[in-house]
């Protein structure tokens, strides 16, 4: 027996914890119990086999009497008699805060009872506050803020081949994308580097995610183009100034989400909305690369009809080579791609087409190239943070914040479900929020976990974060040693880079996918490509959010009701439009409202009863309303209750309510309405509502 006297206790593998699990199957820190308003919880904390409770898989469970807690090879009850008395005497383990006993030994499977006494029989308990209690804590907070002390210390040999191979496939991939995003943010290519080899260090030590990787992103860069362009001249002193304070405004956000839990703010980004903004956005991406694809400047500007006719209008000015370099370099990238997905394309082409401008020294005819690249790792500084600095691009570091968290926490979520552990939003917020704030004092911009790289990371074997620190460490070796290896690097192959990458963001199938299951969502995802497309990146995706909140707010005004009819020979009442065999009851009208009932639907369900009541005609004497699906009632909704309980009886009507939920009937009792109605209108189920009726003779 194990007498709960702690208001916490950690399970896991290591002797640190207070119930002491020795299984291979088990996490160092595999799960706590805690007491929360009176009820013990079992939560899961990101451990790699999960919690079983009952035979199903668990995060957080509150137990209750007699509950089966399977943890590896381990089995546990939870007995919440607490008239027990247990001693040491009777071979029982009293758990607490100071004393850390061993409660399994060996592979075998072993079995305990968990007891929700509060005090532990012992009178010789150790003190809360002993050294080991807080040597303990502030293990737990370490680990907390800093996951790779978890993982690290169960590190398997095993993973580290695909660790090996992961890491140096992304590098290969990262070094021409870094320096590509760069060039699209409109900063030097270098910094594409210094931005790709901070954040991993980061990153590692604080995230949650073992696939993701974290660095440069093309939608970022072409969000801080975009916004950072209209203030400062892309490329200038100021403009690089502007975009390392806005990585650190990104940064500060981003921790104080996380520090605040509000990492379900992300959630106001539907998928439509999402889908349509990365969509318009691989389309201004791409198409902004025409000036290094063609060899001539295009004004840097969202509106690709305006590209387009510049770039006609200037198209005989195109350098023969550069765009010979640019098409076929695309082409490289595709054809690689197509005969095998592992092969680094990007890389290959990068070393093909450097060789070839260096071997025809086709820099003296035009081809624009990225030159002197500085040598050596950055050096920290401080960035000149100004008051007016911070008021000017606050919208827009709120923006990269939202988007840059979306893209991250959306990537490693898919990649957490299929290997099996969980990724923690907030931490997340805190570990890419450090990242970029400690990218501005290394001159880098706002970073966060990438699509394609992740996507490749995981393919190429990554089993944990040790993947990034290999790419860390190949990214030093190559700012310290080989950056003149660049120097004949054509813009025109970057370009290809960049549009390879984004044109994997637009989803013809996932388009066509949403208008088939619904066409308002299909419509919110074309709404938000046209606006992004007219209106600019930033405000594309702040009027796409509105309008998918509107469509939202639309849809409840008028949620679905349906006039409900009894099955033959069941106790089971359907939509008698979709059911046309349900059979409609005497004298009975049955509702059923999909929505909660608040103030913004109360005027359409109130004339929706009326309609309804008016259309049945004189033979009408009762409605039963199905509350089943009434998740929430206020006060707005009580009121019009009320009003339309008086307008029944005064028309000789009789409103019944079945399958109201616990939340609702306390509003309705709190307000006075379950009493003015009577404990007799109210049912479990509809059938029983009708049984009454038919025994008092309203329903024949």
């Amino acid at each position: 027996m194990i007498p709960l006297v702690s208001d916490t206790l950690m399970i896991g593998r290591n002797k640190s914890c207070e119930i002491h699990v020795d299984c291979s199957k088990v996490s160092r820190h595999h799960a706590k119990l805690y007491e929360a308003g009176g009820t013990w919880v079992i939560e899961d904390l990101a451990s790699a086999n999960g919690i079983m409770v009952n035979g199903k898989r668990i995060h957080q469970h509150s137990l209750k009497q007699g509950d089966q807690i399977d943890i590896g090879s381990a089995s546990l009850w939870f007995d919440n008699d607490a008239n027990h008395d247990y001693s040491r005497s009777e071979q029982t383990l009293f758990i607490d805060r100071v004393l850390a006993k061993e409660l399994f030994e060996g592979p075998e499977k072993k079995t305990a009872n968990l007891t929700s006494n509060k005090k532990p029989a012992n009178p010789q308990a150790s003190p809360a506050w002993s050294p080991a209690v807080l040597i303990k804590l502030l293990w737990q907070t370490l680990t907390a803020i800093f996951p790779i002390l978890e993982w690290a210390s169960n590190y398997k040999k095993a993973d580290l081949p695909g660790d090996l191979i992961a890491g140096i496939t992304v590098t290969v991939m990262l070094i021409p994308q870094g320096m590509a995003y760069a060039m699209l943010a409109g900063l030097p290519p270098i910094t594409g580097l210094y931005a790709s080899l901070i954040p991993l260090l980061v990153y590692v030590l604080m995230g949650t995610s073992r696939q993701l990787a974290v660095g440069p992103v093309a939608l970022d860069s072409l969000l801080i183009a975009a916004g950072v362009g209209v203030i400062a001249e892309l490329g200038s002193d100021r403009f690089i100034e502007l975009v390392i304070i806005l990585a650190a405004m990104v940064g500060a956000i981003q921790f104080l989400m996380g520090l605040t839990r509000l990492g379900f703010l992300v959630n106001f980004l539907s998928h439509p909305v999402v889908t349509g903004f990365t969509t318009a956005a691989a389309l201004i991406i791409a198409f902004s690369q025409l000036k290094h694809l063609l060899g001539f400047q295009i004004p840097q500007t969202h509106h690709i009809h305006t590209m387009l006719l510049t770039a006609y209008q200037h198209i005989h000015e195109t350098n023969f080579y550069t765009c010979l370099i640019g098409l076929s370099s695309i082409a490289t990238i595709l054809l690689i791609k197509r005969i095998h997905r592992k092969l680094p394309g990007a890389i290959i082409t990068v070393v093909v087409a450097t060789f070839v401008v260096w071997w025809f020294q086709l820099d003296t005819k035009g081809v624009q190239i990225i030159g002197l690249v500085p040598q050596g790792l950055p050096t920290p500084s401080l960035p000149n943070v100004t008051f007016d600095a911070i008021q000017t691009l606050l919208p827009l570091a709120v923006t990269i914040a939202l988007v840059g968290f979306m893209e991250a926490i959306s990537i490693g979520k898919v990649f957490a479900a299929k290997n099996q552990y969980r990724v923690r939003a907030n931490q997340e917020l805190l570990a890419i929020g450090t990242a970029n704030m400690v990218v501005s004092l290394f001159k880098g911009f706002p970073v966060t976990g990438g699509f394609s790289r992740t996507a490749v990371n995981a393919q190429a074997g990554a089993k944990t974060a040790f993947a990034s620190l290999i790419t860390a460490a190949l990214l030093a070796v190559t700012l310290l040693y080989l950056t003149p290896l660049f120097y004949y690097l054509p813009n025109a192959v970057l370009a290809a880079v960049i549009i390879t990458a984004v044109t994997g963001l637009i989803d013809v199938k996932e388009i066509h996918y949403l208008f088939k299951v619904k066409k308002s969502e299909g419509g919110l995802l074309i709404f938000t490509v046209l606006v992004t497309l007219v209106f600019g990146i930033t405000l594309g995706l702040l009027l796409g959010v509105a309008a998918s909140i509107l469509l939202f707010i639309a849809l409840n005004t008028r949620p679905n009701t349906a006039i409900l009819g009894r099955l033959p020979n069941t106790d089971i009442f359907r939509n008698i439009e979709r059911f046309p065999e349900a059979e409609q009851v005497p004298n009975v009208v049955i509702l059923r409202i999909d929505a909660s009932f608040y103030f913004a639907n109360t005027e359409f369900l109130k004339d929706k009863l009326h309609e309804i009541t008016e259309s049945s005609g004189s033979s009408l004497r009762a409605v039963i309303l199905d509350a089943s699906s009434i998740n929430d009632l206020d006060s707005s909704a009580d009121t019009v209750l009320n009003e339309v309980v008086l307008d029944f009886k005064r028309r000789d009507i009789t409103l019944y309510i079945a399958g109201v939920k616990g939340p609702v009937r306390d509003v309705m009792t709190r307000s006075g309405l379950y009493s003015a109605l009577g404990a007799e209108h109210f049912f479990y189920t509809i059938d029983a509502a009708i049984k009454r009726l038919e025994s008092n003779g309203i329903s024949e």
